[in-house]
């Protein structure tokens, strides 16, 4: 069973979820760290690592997946979260600078379809982060997080689908270093875990792999699917709280 937007927002709510959250994040700082002026756009379920673009970007929006159900977000404020189906990105073409996608690109069939209309909505400017279970990793194998649901991904393996989707992979790194327990003694030594694990190039149970838009040899021809119209559901007669 897929988790949906209820398992996922009741494990960032946990000890462990905190852990995972604080060991991603950083990661994506260091691959993105001024976005003043530009769109950020997080799909799936990326909302627990918007929040850190708050503030600084001009905007910062949420998109969940049709099959994964939708929550209101942020918790105080206007609402910056949608809902739709992965390939229809309810977006202007070339009108988001940064696409996060977390517990996204492992839970859809519709891979190369939902990258390709990322491609489509950024500019030749524009930059990518994909967080995905590594198939190396020790959380990909058990089913306590979120991460151990889906399709995991080996290096190789998201870096070829991003080329072949017409994108050009700049950093792959790894993060969560520590194992997916709950354990006290655990979760507070996880900080130290996580620094060290990057230094000794240790398996991590996610990869962060950051890639730029391809605007040249665009070959073949993206695959046909029935057309739909684009639009953006209620969230506050979504909410599954």
């Amino acid at each position: 069973m897929q988790p949906d937007v209820t398992n996922f927002r009741q494990f960032y709510d946990t000890g462990l979820g905190t852990v995972a959250r604080q060991g991603i994040a950083p990661r994506l700082r260091e691959a993105w760290p001024e976005t003043r002026g530009m769109t950020v756009l997080g799909v799936g379920y990326a909302t627990p690592y918007l929040e850190a673009f708050q503030g600084e970007a001009s905007r910062v929006l949420a998109l969940m997946l049709a099959g994964q159900g939708v929550v209101h977000w942020p918790n105080v404020g206007v609402g910056q979260v949608a809902l739709a189906h992965e390939t229809e990105i309810p977006l202007p073409d070339e009108s988001v600078d940064r696409v996060l996608l977390v517990h996204a690109l492992e839970h859809t069939e519709h891979i190369r379809e939902m990258l390709r209309e990322v491609w489509r909505i950024m500019p030749s400017s524009g930059r990518l982060i994909v967080v995905v279970p590594n198939r190396r990793g020790i959380w990909a194998r058990l089913e306590r997080t979120p991460f151990g649901h889906g399709h995991p991904y080996s290096p190789p393996q998201i870096l070829g689908l991003l080329r072949e989707t017409m994108f050009s992979p700049i950093a792959t790194k790894a993060s969560l270093f520590m194992p997916p327990v709950k354990s006290r003694i655990m979760l507070v030594s996880a900080k130290a875990m996580e620094k060290v694990g990057r230094v000794g190039r240790g398996v991590g149970g996610v990869l962060v792999a950051e890639a730029a838009k391809q605007i040249y040899a665009i070959t073949g021809t993206p695959a046909s699917l029935p057309k739909r119209k684009r639009t953006v559901a209620p969230v506050q007669s979504l909410d599954r709280s």
